[in-house]
């Protein structure tokens, strides 16, 4: 009879175990949501993690347990959120195709990615906290920005030397390549009222421009 009960206690364990990690993995993402919700409403520095909780459903003293403070949770959204879409860039850039066929898959994958989603948030966020709050910039540089453009840089140098790209200008000020996708955030979030912009066509017509017409 013992080692029957011992049996199912070790069965149900597992089971609970999992349950409890599936509320806690809830209960993070969350606070992460209801964050970048009050982050977004209220801007960095007048978010309060009171009301984060509220938005949450949690105890404030919940937040305590999955982040230091509001510095480390704006972080773990950009690394939660960012990180995923990073990978995908960097897995592209490393990818055996042509330059052009590259470009159009980049410009899919932000439209896709990130201005169809809570991720160009996070962007306008950067640009517009950043500058009151430079160790929040850094962040964003070092686990967004300097890895694209890194990966972006590599790949360019392999298309000038393999031809593809005629001029050293792109390889080394990949910022040109994104400066659309900037222009495109920072134009829906204040004029799109008065002139939509078709975000899509903007991106293929600069990648036009750069890497020449795609072919039918």
């Amino acid at each position: 009879m013992q080692m029957k009960t011992a049996a199912k206690r070790r069965r149900k364990a597992p089971r609970e175990n999992s349950g409890r990690l599936e509320k806690t993995a809830a209960r993070r993402s969350a606070i992460l949501r209801a964050a970048l919700d009050e982050f977004s409403a209220r801007g960095y520095a007048a978010a309060r993690l009171d009301d984060v909780a509220k938005r949450a459903g949690v105890a404030k003293g919940t937040i305590y347990l999955h982040f230091r403070d509001k510095e480390s949770l704006f972080q773990e959204i950009i690394r939660s959120l960012m990180g995923p879409f990073v990978g995908t860039v960097e897995q592209a850039f490393q990818a055996d195709i042509p330059l052009r066929q590259l470009a159009d898959q980049v410009v899919e994958l932000f439209v896709r990615e990130v201005f169809n989603t809570r991720r160009k948030d996070i962007i306008r966020l950067v640009m517009t906290e950043g500058p009151r709050f430079p160790k929040l910039a850094e962040f964003y540089y070092r686990e967004v920005l300097s890895k694209v453009f890194g990966g972006a840089r590599k790949r360019l140098q392999r298309a000038l030397a393999a031809g593809e790209i005629s001029h050293s200008s792109l390889a080394r000020f990949p910022q040109l390549i994104a400066a659309p996708a900037i222009t495109a955030i920072i134009w829906t979030g204040l004029f799109d009222r008065f002139e939509p912009l078709d975000v899509r066509e903007l991106l293929r017509a600069q990648m036009n421009i750069l890497f020449g017409e795609r072919k039918a």
